[in-house]
């Protein structure tokens, strides 16, 4: 019989975050972006990062992904630390970053730059599935797959750049500006498959500027201005959201800070 299986015996202790920000610093030469931001995303779960353009909300992913080192404070992956840890070290432990814009090749048709991707990850046998995962992600590609790159809609575009790098269903997936220049109708869609993403196991990192459609799957909210954290919490502990977090990405109020992961 195992300890946990023991009557009266405590509880095992919970996973660590699945990624964790302690007191990290950024600058870019003598220009200080980040004070000492510090949260944490939980196993499986749903952080949206909120704040209005400057408020340091890419700096963050950046280092979260490895794109850009902190200059003070640590990152932590499962309870280790990489703080120093380049981005392709990263993307191999399960971190993937869909960074703001459309990353596609124009001139190539929708099922070229997908198989572009997955010959290189799956290799050519199982370029075909991961093909057909990708469709069932999203529907419109498939609809699509001759056409041309360039001559798709933005949303479509933004589809596109996602479809390459879901189809191996990562750890954590950080997405930035999802819904910037979208038609309502395909942020709904696209939201819709990060909702198929996370219901699979992945943990989100969401960076978004429409507070409500990112709150559609956030348990955890944190909210950022001038770089730092102005506010912090559980969704549902959060209350009113025009009264709480709108403010707070405006920066008329700092009170209610919570520590890391509150």
């Amino acid at each position: 019989m195992s300890v946990s299986n023991v009557p009266g015996a405590p509880p095992p202790p919970p996973p660590p975050p699945i990624l964790e920000l302690r007191d990290v610093e950024a600058s870019y030469g003598p220009f200080r972006s980040l004070f000492g931001i510090s949260f944490a995303i939980a196993e499986r779960g749903v952080t949206a990062l909120l704040g209005s353009n400057g408020s340091g909300k890419t700096t963050v992913v950046r280092i979260c992904s490895g794109l850009l080192h902190p200059t003070g404070g640590q990152l932590l992956y499962q309870g280790e630390d990489v703080t120093q840890r380049r981005a392709f070290r990263l993307a191999r432990m399960g971190v993937v970053h869909a960074p703001e814009g459309r990353s596609v090749f124009a001139t190539l048709t929708v099922e070229e730059n997908l198989v572009l991707t997955f010959r290189q990850v799956f290799g050519r046998r199982g370029s075909r599935a991961a093909l057909e995962k990708s469709y069932e992600l999203f529907p419109r590609l498939g609809e699509r797959r001759r056409q041309l790159a360039g001559t798709l809609s933005g949303g479509e575009q933004r589809m596109l750049s996602l479809a390459r790098v879901l189809v191996r269903a990562p750890d954590l997936l950080i997405t930035d500006e999802l819904s910037l220049g979208l038609a309502p109708l395909i942020i709904d869609e696209v939201y819709a498959t990060l909702a198929t993403i996370h219901s699979a196991g992945t943990a989100l990192l969401i960076v978004e500027q429409h507070v409500h459609q990112a709150l559609t799957l956030a348990d955890h909210v944190v909210v950022m201005g001038k770089g730092r954290v102005s506010l912090s919490g559980l969704t549902a502990e959060l209350g009113d959201i025009s009264e709480r977090i709108l403010p707070a990405m405006q920066g008329e109020t700092t009170a209610g800070t919570r520590g890391a992961g509150a």
